[in-house]
């Protein structure tokens, strides 16, 4: 009888196969978390531009009552690499008494500040929003101010 051979070579090349897929998908898990990770700190540096754009708009409004309905763009690419846009909306009346003068209305001022974060030159940016790279983040803040007729504005 004749031996017959080769059943070796096919386990080997069969072993090979499997470690090689195994490789790809490693290496492709691999860049997956790596781009996911980058995406987070895009993220958190985005929501942090946008905070920062807020309170920089809080205190426009209510410690120099100043409220641009124009959007204001504040460059901060050189410290977080994000442009942050911020709108400012106002809308006055009148609510109870003022203390100690019965009778008279207090006027109130409630601030309504937007903010924009994106790591590009404009916010929002509609052509860029599809890439991989793009990141935005917006946040709103809605403030109330006392008019008392000084500076800044006492809280409601």
């Amino acid at each position: 009888m004749r031996k017959q051979y080769g059943f070796g070579y096919i386990a080997a090349i069969v072993i090979v196969v499997v470690l090689a897929m195994l490789g790809v998908a490693s290496a492709r898990l691999t860049t997956t978390q790596q781009t996911g990770a980058a995406q987070d700190i895009l993220s958190a540096r985005a929501w942090q531009a946008a905070r920062a754009g807020t309170e920089w708009g809080l205190y426009n409004a209510l410690r120099l009552n100043n409220c641009s309905q124009a959007p204001i763009t504040l460059d901060l690419r050189g410290d977080t690499g994000f442009a942050v846009s911020v709108t400012c909306s106002a809308f006055a009346f009148s609510e109870g008494e003022v203390p100690g003068n019965p009778g008279t209305a207090q006027a109130k001022k409630v601030f309504t500040i937007s903010a924009v974060a994106c790591n590009s030159s404009a916010c929002p940016d509609n052509a860029k929003s599809s890439t991989l790279e793009y990141t935005e983040r917006r946040r709103v803040v809605t403030a109330c101010g006392l008019q008392n007729g000084v500076l800044p504005l006492d809280p409601c």
